[in-house]
């Protein structure tokens, strides 16, 4: 996959050997089975080589740039959503920084210089509730009008199509806050994961018998689930990893600041200052103040149980 990280930097092909492209763009934070649907529309379309996949998407988030108080959380950091538009095998990707210049486009300017002239769209699919241009005032009716003046396809999405990208992005985010990991996972199509580097922390695991990796996230606009215990996996050195992690304020030893805490089973690595990639798996329970930490231990053990017996039958 050809990765473009601004409109003005795509190119395939030179003079006569340009390929004209099918497109489609959005946000698709989640890249969920929703998306997959409307991807795998695009990939389909590509199948005779005549014409290269393009998704068109933004960095920030328009939300992010148009609306000062926004705090939307996302549920891909730009490196995974890479990651995964490669895994559909889509064939060019351009991520573009998304600010105020962009939004002021009218329609006819987006569609001519970027569409036509940068882009050498063949098709585009799109949502039938698609608003693009100044102020979001043209519509799919307006887009088809364009197709006809500058020769290039415009295939709708239907409803129905746009109802389960919209509903499942929505129910994504509100499993995660609820600590509902595995309904995310499932309207996802894989495992939702956090990426950090490992930070020093306390060390009080250490000395209960439980060390743990503290994970400070690479991005903080990533969305973070709901405070509690989790079963997760990691790969380290080509290696699966099992354990369980707590997410949350460490209040037995009265923490001031949300961590995020990995503890691994049968490893015993240094990982510091080492990036790595958690998959949550299953929630076991919410966070808990224990009168003691003999008591925060004793519940520890139960929940090393709870995901050793989740892995034993998966």
């Amino acid at each position: 996959m050809k990765i473009f990280h601004s409109i003005n930097d795509f190119q395939i092909g030179t003079g006569e050997t340009i390929k004209k492209t099918i497109l489609t763009l959005g946000t698709f934070d989640g890249v969920h089975f929703g998306h997959k649907k409307i991807l795998e529309k695009l990939t389909q379309s590509t199948e005779n080589e005549k014409y290269e996949s393009l998704v068109l998407t933004f960095f920030p988030h328009p939300r992010m740039v148009l609306q000062e108080d926004s705090d939307i959380k996302l549920l891909n950091t730009i490196e995974e959503k890479i990651d995964l538009f490669d895994k559909i095998g889509i064939q060019n990707l351009v991520i573009h920084p998304f600010d105020e210049s962009f939004s002021r486009l009218t329609a006819e300017e987006f569609v001519k210089n970027i569409l036509v002239d940068q882009f050498h769209i063949h098709k585009i699919i799109i949502g039938h509730d698609h608003r693009f241009g100044r102020n979001r005032t043209a519509n799919i009716d307006d887009l088809k009008a364009f197709g006809k003046q500058y020769d290039f396809e415009v295939e709708e999405i239907s409803a129905q199509e746009i109802n389960e990208v919209s509903v499942s992005s929505t129910k994504i985010r509100h499993a995660l806050i609820e600590g509902n990991v595995a309904l995310a996972n499932k309207y996802l199509g894989y495992d939702y994961s956090l990426t950090g580097i490992v930070t020093k922390g306390k060390q009080l695991g250490r000395t209960i018998g439980f060390p743990t990796a503290n994970l400070k996230l690479d991005e903080n606009f990533k969305l973070i689930p709901q405070n509690g215990v989790y079963i997760v996996k990691s790969v380290i050195r080509s290696k699966t990893v099992l354990g369980m992690m707590n997410i949350g304020f460490n209040p037995t030893v009265d923490g001031k600041y949300q961590t995020i805490e990995i503890n691994y089973f049968d490893f015993d690595e240094v990982l510091y200052n080492q990036k790595i990639t958690v998959y949550i798996l299953e929630r076991i329970r919410a966070e808990e103040k224990f009168d003691s930490v003999t008591h925060l231990k004793e519940q520890l053990e139960k929940d090393k149980n709870t995901a050793l017996a989740y892995f034993k039958n998966v």
